[in-house]
């Protein structure tokens, strides 16, 4: 959408100044057709992300304690975790400017060599060849010495508004891209273009460079090789690429201190010897590639100009061109996904083999979640969400309330567990833990992992799926509603928000011996509960609320329920013997697959159409 928006006013702009904005009007009303087709085709989809991403982490918050530093979408230091350095956008053109990846030096290099004789081989994994500005990364967003060659050449050749457009996007892509070092352009966007606020990243946005930047350059080949350029324009504008883009490798290869430091900001308080070997090793590295740009440029240049000086064919020239191309991205993409990076079919099966904490879990039949502590909890995608309904786990777009539960109550729990099992000697003295867990108790977590080949510690105040409770509690927002968990008692207290008062109508509910209530079917989208109350009921149910899509239903009539304990459900249910069913109906989900259906039934249509009249149509000579 920002690619098109720049390709839209830009065209707006030429068609003022060359007096033709009536086609650029008829040319964009046209256009709208196959873009609200489009739109219609995918409306599935959008639709349903549409929805739950304002309950997710890419939505606004309930709570007005939240850090000064959000927008309506994600935080903007979540944003802008991963911002590409300004002085890193020279891995378009050298690939390990900045080091390459963060993976450990190699075993020949001056940094291992000197670990090992100051014996601290241990700490070479600990050292990456990467030593720019962001927490990490797998490999640099290299473009190619020979296409940023070619988009030189285009800005130099190339007339009118293709290039223009074209310059305009990789330059807005690469300043978003700067993130925290640009915040200025970046808030800008985060807080008036729509949906920005939703990236997980901004170096996200140089997937437009990757596609604009050779663009640009093979319109440039497009324009001479079909005589739109004369031999004088593409003689000059070889001659400006080659020096513009060849100038600025030969100055990193004769002059690679223009490039930094080659430290990290927290390695300059390592010894000197290994500071020493740090540099020598990542200098090296950029030395290699400033000497390997310089020949790919070298290479593409003379292979265009012997076509101009009329020494090459057109087809050979073009396919050298090509060749070069590859190998330099070939070459370049084998050092961040080689063979290693790849495995065998049979170790991916292996790792959905259940462990022995696995094994007796899956022997429990009932309802229930775990909590793994073996692995980081929150950040988990080993098997445990395969083989069981975890507490933990890992998504990019989360629910926005269960992460402010983990971050408020869920992770203070943990910790206080954590205190408990440092003193504990034995299983039996861990138990008595669980007293400090009462959101993890409510969340039904019946079993916690800590050793993977051991059993798994069995929760005994673990509070099942449904229940009854004694007192309500009503608090005006979600911050008292957030910080009123860590003070009740959720086996007998349940907490509501002010704006579903007109559903509990009473404070205290004196419970009977003979109240009970119990989960008998589950099923991802349907779960059946049955009750018995000689009374009106409050009822707590161990299921994350979202009201997109989620209906409730009591003997068949569909009944209201409400949000309780900041995540779970409540409802109030009526007295006597009944059974609750709660049904995952998404009205965005269907309603948007059957506007999908219709579009691409009429893009099937309308291609047909097209293809049988061109068919049918006579030729005017007939």
């Amino acid at each position: 959408m920002i690619c098109l928006l720049v390709f839209v006013i830009t065209e707006f702009i030429f068609s003022l100044k060359e007096k033709t904005f009536l086609k650029f009007l008829r040319t964009s009303v046209i256009l709208i057709i196959p873009f609200i087709i489009a739109i219609g085709i995918n409306f599935g989809n959008l639709n349903t992300i549409r929805e739950y991403s304002k309950y997710s982490i890419r939505g606004k918050s309930d709570l007005k304690s939240e850090h000064k530093n959000v927008s309506s979408g994600l935080d903007r230091d979540y944003i802008t975790y991963w911002s590409y350095g300004i002085d890193e956008t020279m891995n378009l053109l050298i690939p390990d400017y900045k080091g390459g990846s963060s993976k450990p030096f190699s075993k020949d290099s001056e940094t291992v060599k000197v670990l090992r004789q100051n014996n601290a081989g241990n700490a070479a994994n600990q050292l990456t060849k990467y030593w720019g500005t962001q927490p990490g990364t797998d490999g640099p967003h290299y473009v190619g010495a020979i296409v940023m060659f070619l988009f030189v050449l285009g800005l130099t050749v190339l007339k009118g508004r293709e290039k223009w457009w074209l310059l305009i996007a990789v330059v807005i892509s690469v300043m978003l891209a700067w993130g925290k070092n640009f915040m200025p352009f970046t808030n800008l966007f985060i807080d008036y273009f729509p949906g920005y606020n939703k990236f997980r990243a901004v170096t996200m946005t140089l997937v437009i460079a990757q596609f604009c930047i050779p663009l640009l350059g093979f319109l440039a080949l497009r324009d001479y090789f079909n005589g739109s350029l004369s031999k004088k324009e593409m003689m000059k504008g070889i001659k400006i690429a080659t020096g513009i883009t060849g100038g600025i490798v030969l100055i990193v290869l004769l002059i690679p201190g223009i490039a930094g430091s080659f430290l990290k900001s927290y390695e300059n308080d390592l010894p000197d010897w290994l500071t020493t070997a740090l540099v020598a090793d990542r200098k090296g590295l950029l030395r290699a590639d400033s000497i390997r740009s310089l020949i790919f440029i070298l290479m593409a240049s003379g292979s265009i100009l012997g076509f101009v000086s009329g020494k090459l064919r057109k087809e050979y020239s073009i396919l050298i061109i090509a060749f070069l191309i590859m190998i330099d991205l070939w070459g370049t993409g084998k050092r961040y996904l080689d063979a290693d990076r790849f495995e065998k079919p049979l170790m991916i099966q292996k790792s959905f083999v259940p462990t022995t904490a696995d094994a007796i879990i899956l022997e429990d039949k009932s309802y229930h979640r775990v909590l793994n502590l073996s692995v980081s909890t929150f950040n988990d995608n080993s098997p445990t969400s395969y083989f069981h309904k975890s507490i933990g786990g890992y998504h990019g777009a989360k629910l926005k309330r269960y992460q402010e539960l983990i971050d408020s109550s869920i992770s203070r729990e943990l910790s206080l567990f954590q205190s408990v099992a440092d003193k504990a000697n034995s299983v039996d003295e861990l138990l008595p833990g669980f007293r400090f867990t009462p959101v993890l108790n409510m969340l039904n977590t019946k079993y916690v992992i800590y050793n993977p080949e051991a059993a798994p510690l069995v929760n005994p105040r673990s509070m099942g799926n449904a229940w009854f409770i004694e007192k309500s509690v009503m608090v005006d927002g979600a911050d008292p509603e957030l910080a009123a968990l860590k003070t009740i008692d959720p086996r007998k207290e349940a907490i509501f928000d002010k704006k579903f008062n007109d559903q509990v109508n009473e404070a205290t509910f004196q419970l009977a011996p003979g109240d009970t209530i119990e989960l008998i079917s589950y099923k991802p989208d349907e779960l059946e509960y049955k009750y018995s109350a000689a009374g009106e009921r409050f009822a707590v149910f161990s299921e994350i609320y979202y009201p997109a899509g989620w209906k409730c239903y009591i003997d068949g009539n569909e009944s209201n329920y409400f949000r309780t304990n900041y995540v779970l459900r409540g409802m109030i249910v009526p007295a006597g013997s009944h059974q609750i069913t709660f049904i995952f109906k998404p009205s965005s989900y269907f309603l948007g697959n059957k506007i999908s259906l219709a579009s691409s039934i009429l893009l099937i249509l309308l291609a047909s159409g097209f293809f049988i009249s061109s068919f049918l149509k006579k030729p005017k000579s007939e």
